[in-house]
């Protein structure tokens, strides 16, 4: 599975480097601006694109309009966000779109190597991962309807799911059984009057709900 990396942080490039090879990735190029970045995807059709949020020449969201570039010129390829700091706005602005194979990890992350590299595998196979300092202060600004019909459980379902778990990995995050879980995602479909489509589509939506309203 081959990937992309962009970070202007030399030592950070070569620990994410090892990080991914260790996880069994095909690191093709590596570069530190969005400029390289656009190029090496352009070339190398990666499975997953790697990319810092702040890059040169202005540090503020040159990885974010690369990444939003990236899923306009070749629909379907994955990207990673890594951020410093916890900015829900961008990880918002990314997954509005589509939540296939997207992700917005901290920094952080980086160190705890098995789950950092489960995070990435699952957004390469078409999922999503958002960090759970994400999902914190996302829950923390819940405050509008229909949102705030949910329980605090059903709430802590929700953001579970927006961090891209299974049933069986909320499950194991809850300590609860997955018929739990499954009648917990229904009232959440039922309070956030999601229209009856498939089990997937409505599981999107839901997570879609919950960082739209973010950004109110």
């Amino acid at each position: 599975m081959r990937a992309v990396i962009a970070e202007d942080s030399v030592l950070l490039r070569v620990g994410l480097i090892k990080v991914l090879e260790m996880g069994g990735f095909q690191v093709a190029a590596e570069t530190g601006d969005a400029e390289g970045l656009l190029a090496a995807v352009a070339e190398h059709r990666p499975e997953l694109a790697l990319i810092d949020v702040r890059m040169p020449p202005g540090f503020t969201d040159e990885g974010v309009r690369a990444a939003m570039e990236i899923r306009r010129r070749w629909p379907g390829t994955p990207v990673v966000l890594l951020s410093q700091y916890v900015e829900e706005r961008y990880a918002a602005d990314l997954l509005s779109a589509n939540t296939s194979g997207v992700g917005y990890l901290l920094k952080q992350r980086v160190a705890d190597v098995a789950d950092f590299v489960a995070a990435v595998r699952r957004v390469a196979d078409g999922g999503t991962a958002l960090d759970p300092q994400v999902v914190a202060q996302l829950l923390l600004r819940r405050d509008s309807d229909p949102l705030a019909r949910l329980t605090p459980r059903e709430r802590g379902v929700l953001g579970l799911m927006a961090e891209g778990r299974s049933n069986a990995g909320i499950a194991q995050a809850l300590v609860v059984s997955e018929s739990a879980v499954a009648k917990h995602i229904n009232n959440i479909f039922a309070k956030l009057d999601l229209p009856v489509v498939d089990a997937d589509h409505r599981r999107v939506l839901a997570v879609l709900r919950f960082l739209g309203a973010s950004r109110a």
